[in-house]
């Protein structure tokens, strides 16, 4: 897949400075990042990340880090050229390189000193726990409730539900 490279290559201008406040009605966000409102909206659906807030009265509650987003894809899309699907991408992009990868919980200063006794026990407890979740799964009997119905309209005598068979094994 193709490499999407921004069209202009001036540097963004000096962004306005964002009030230090804790929620942004959309007209706030509208006036400092100098867009119309009705776009900011068309960019909450095109651009999964830019969700803000909605309080009680339904209205849009921007934080922060939103507006500083609204800021980024205006200069993606405004300044540097980006089509939206390539603002996407890039946006795509980052977040992959910004998630941490997991770790095991393993330093590598202590893997090779592990004595072998130890690494031979958790080998045998994976490989009984393998064999464990290998096996089948094995379902009780069902019992039916009702003995089926014969078309003679004579039924044969039904066990009742609860009897239990009387065996000479265990009743000392």
């Amino acid at each position: 897949m193709a490499q999407h490279q921004p069209i202009r290559k001036t540097p963004p201008p000096a962004g306005s400075e964002i009030p230090d406040k804790l929620y942004f009605r959309i007209g706030e966000v509208s006036k400092l990042c100098d867009l119309p409102a009705y776009v900011l909206r068309f960019w909450e659906g095109e651009f999964p990340s830019l969700k803000p807030h909605k309080g009680g009265t339904g209205q849009r509650l921007y934080r922060r880090r939103d507006v500083e987003m609204v800021l980024r894809i205006k200069s993606l899309l405004y300044d540097e050229g980006y089509t939206i699907p390539g603002a996407r991408q890039i946006f795509k992009a980052e977040l992959r390189h910004k998630e941490p990868q997991l770790t095991l919980g393993i330093d590598d200063a202590v893997a090779p000193a592990a004595p072998s006794k130890q690494l031979r026990k958790l080998q045998k407890e994976l490989r009984d726990l393998h064999a464990l979740l290998s096996k089948p799964v094995t379902r009780a009997a069902v019992h039916p409730i009702r003995a089926p119905r014969h078309a003679g309209g004579s039924r044969p005598a039904t066990p009742k539900l609860f009897d239990i068979p009387q065996s000479g094994e265990g009743s000392d």
